[in-house]
């Protein structure tokens, strides 16, 4: 049983050093971007910000009490790494300013300013307000809304963006995929929105390519997911996929974008020719738009957990500036990798 365990270890050190993985780091590096890192009290983070100054993957800023987070982690080498303890900062007050000014006219007091300022996630999003860093990763060991308030009530969404959604990309394990030309994989929604009107799941699906193309370099194939293809069952359900795959390729014509397509006819060409062989997406997607946040979120974990792929996200589009969650089943190098996907986010 140990022999398989250490086989299983050292299978998982293999896909996370993975090609796609190295070079996304490599990018990144070349934008020499500041990112904060806002759970200091976190094992994996403080691995991660670490791993990160060393790799050269960015610059880090990693929220936390100093003193705390070098005694909880006697083995890291933190040289390099920017600890800030909000509440000691010498720029404290004018954070706190700030934030009362932004949200008094929603009825914040000075004094609830003071306090939200000591939160790490809002501390960090305040940085990222004043351009003293590029994105913020959190998520590690808080919730989602946790991770994304901040951004909402002060980062706020990016200028013509129509709503703040998410992605999860998705690496194979070592050896790959047979169906994965590109190295990876995008799924969303994965991690924000519970629900989508046809003309919002049109926009995420737009905006996710968007990102693919901008993070991963490939031109992106969309498929739109249903448990239909191209008209098999009748369901308000699929009439809603349908409906924002026209949306979709009226607002974005020169986008390669399909739809509704089940799972398997999306990815499997076998299943292509039989289930949609007119289409120019089935069988080789690389970009899977799911109905709703259930689809795309238990999607992804299966991925990750059942089929070993390594999951980066969710990473969030839509903000001003990036700021993106981690799953709280995160391992210290996919901190890494949403770090890089950050940088290669900020302008």
């Amino acid at each position: 049983m140990a022999f398989l365990d250490k086989v299983k270890q050292i299978g998982r050190k293999i896909s996370e050093t993975g090609t796609f993985a190295e070079t996304l780091k490599t990018r990144a590096g070349e934008k020499n971007r500041k990112i904060v890192l806002c759970e200091g009290e976190d094992k994996r983070v403080v691995e991660a910000a670490a791993a990160c100054v060393q790799d050269g993957v960015a610059r880090i800023v990693l929220l936390g009490n100093e003193e705390q987070i070098k005694a909880a982690n006697p083995n890291v080498d933190l040289t390099g790494v920017e600890i800030i303890e909000p509440v000691s900062s010498p720029d404290f007050e004018e954070y706190a300013d700030l934030l009362y000014s932004l949200r008094k006219g929603k009825g914040l007091t000075e004094m609830q300013a003071r306090e939200l300022a000591k939160d790490n996630t809002f501390f960090g999003a305040l940085m990222l307000k004043r351009g003293e860093a590029d994105g913020l990763v959190s998520g590690a060991c808080h919730s989602t809304a946790n991770t994304l308030r901040p951004g909402l009530q002060v980062v706020k969404t990016a200028e013509g963006a129509s709503a703040v959604s998410s992605f999860t990309l998705l690496v194979p394990p070592f050896g790959g995929n047979k169906y994965i030309e590109d190295d990876v994989i995008f799924f969303a929604d994965s991690g924000l929105n519970p629900t989508y009107t046809a003309e919002g799941l049109a926009n995420m699906a737009i905006d996710t390519a968007k990102s693919a193309k901008e993070i991963a370099g490939f031109e992106p194939r969309v498929a739109m997911l249903s448990f239909s293809t191209m008209g098999s069952a009748r369901h308000d359900n699929v009439t809603l996929v349908q409906e924002a795959t026209r949306i979709a390729k009226e607002k974005a014509p020169d986008l390669l974008i399909d739809g509704e397509l089940q799972f398997d006819a999306a990815l499997v060409p076998e299943v292509a020719q039989i289930k949609a062989p007119n289409s120019p997406v089935a069988g080789r997607a690389n970009v899977f738009i799911f109905p709703d946040l259930s689809a795309g979120n238990i999607g992804y974990k299966i991925a990750e957990r059942l089929g070993g792929f390594q999951a980066i996200g969710p990473i969030c589009q839509g903000f001003a500036k990036p700021i993106n969650d981690l799953s709280r089943g995160c391992k210290s190098a996919d901190i890494v990798c949403a770090v890089a996907v950050t940088a290669l986010q900020a302008k």
